[in-house]
């Protein structure tokens, strides 16, 4: 069986340090080792309007934004395909298809519906394309055969409800989609990072994100006003490592040769949290330490953006050849499938034969 991934994000704004920790850090490398038959990345716009149709603007402004964080964080055209998703018009006549295999029932007992639908305050008017998002993304994954689906943890019930519907129509029409497999990062903590604020999620609209566009400055005023232990209030204190964001962080994306780069005194991030729990160690240090781990790690992202924003055009193309590639593979999924569900009516010559003899005198 090939292997081919699919995976991607919706363009309501830049993306954060909880996106690359999440997923674009694993897309990247994965992208680098290979062995893969296809890669796509996907700027999820139509799934973004369903719960902005009122702004598309903001909507279109960020596909460009979205795309130099792509690039930026190291994902090549040349090895994967990045596309718009409302540039595949065969996604929606997928989802169309895929709504009479889904209750209404089974939607309003997702998981990650249920929260978003909290979240957005859409408990009493949900906008119906937003509440069918998970048949759209099994659309998405499925156009493409994607058998690996790189996401982070709150993502792990839309594929759970991709795989039912892969199972539903295979078992009505004939073995035809793919089901799909999630990929969860291989850092626990990189599974769902929290707010600057110390809120579960990083999120754009509570303004707790570190952007992967932001200045230096802006990484270091950010972290410098981070959540920690609240109790944690002279440097004498013994400090707790349970919510605390500043540590999150730190298990995230620290590393042996960042200590010794940045504060050799300890070998490893566990001398530096039984220092920080006994007490003796203030939260201004280990804030210091973070804004350094952070700068190392997004200063060649910065970098790569730069030259990126130098030729605008040029990454407009990058997705209009990534459009039609991803346009080409998923029409073929499409034909597949209107020929399982017997509507495939003009392209059916056995069809008109019969029909034909029928009617003959």
């Amino acid at each position: 069986m090939k292997k081919i991934i699919l995976t991607g994000d919706r363009p309501t704004g830049r993306l954060h340090v909880g996106h690359y920790a999440g997923s674009l850090s694993e897309r990247v490398r994965v992208q680098n080792e290979g062995g893969y038959d296809n890669m796509y990345v996907m700027i999820a716009d139509a799934q973004a309007l369903t719960d902005n149709a009122e702004n598309p603007e903001k909507v279109r402004q960020n596909i460009v934004e979205v795309a130099l964080d792509y690039l930026s964080c190291g994902l090549s055209p040349e090895k994967v395909d990045m596309f718009i998703q409302s540039q595949v018009p065969e996604l929606c006549e997928l989802s169309f298809y895929y709504m009479n295999l889904v209750t209404v029932s089974r939607l309003q007992r997702n998981p990650t519906v249920k929260s978003e639908i909290q979240m957005r305050n859409f408990e009493t008017s949900i906008p119906v394309g937003f509440f069918t998002y998970p048949i759209s993304q099994a659309a998405d994954i499925t156009a493409f055969k994607a058998n690996i689906v790189p996401v982070g943890e709150d993502q792990l019930p839309m594929i759970e409800q991709t795989k039912e519907i892969v199972r539903k129509f295979n078992s009505v029409y004939g073995e035809t989609l793919v089901e799909p497999e999630a990929v969860l990062p291989k850092r626990k903590a990189c599974l769902r990072l929290p707010g600057t604020d110390g809120k579960a999620k990083m999120s754009k609209s509570l303004g707790n994100c570190i952007y992967l566009a932001d200045t230096p400055d802006e990484v270091r005023a950010k972290v410098m006003s981070m959540y920690t232990d609240p109790d944690h209030i002279k440097v004498t204190d013994p400090g707790k490592l349970e919510g605390n964001a500043v540590f999150t962080y730190l298990d995230a994306f620290a590393t042996d040769e960042h200590f010794k780069a940045f504060l050799p005194e300890y070998a490893n991030l566990d001398e530096l949290k039984a220092h920080y729990t006994r007490g003796g160690l203030g939260d201004m240090k280990v804030k210091r330490f973070l804004n350094e781990v952070l700068q190392s790690m997004l200063e060649p992202v910065r970098a790569r953006r730069k030259e990126y924003e130098k030729d605008i055009p040029a990454v407009y193309e990058i997705l209009k050849r990534g459009s039609e590639k991803a346009e080409r593979a998923a029409a073929v999924t499409l034909a597949e499938v209107k020929s399982a569900m017997k509507i495939d009516y003009f392209s059916d010559e056995e069809l008109i034969r019969v029909q034909k003899e029928k009617y003959s005198v």
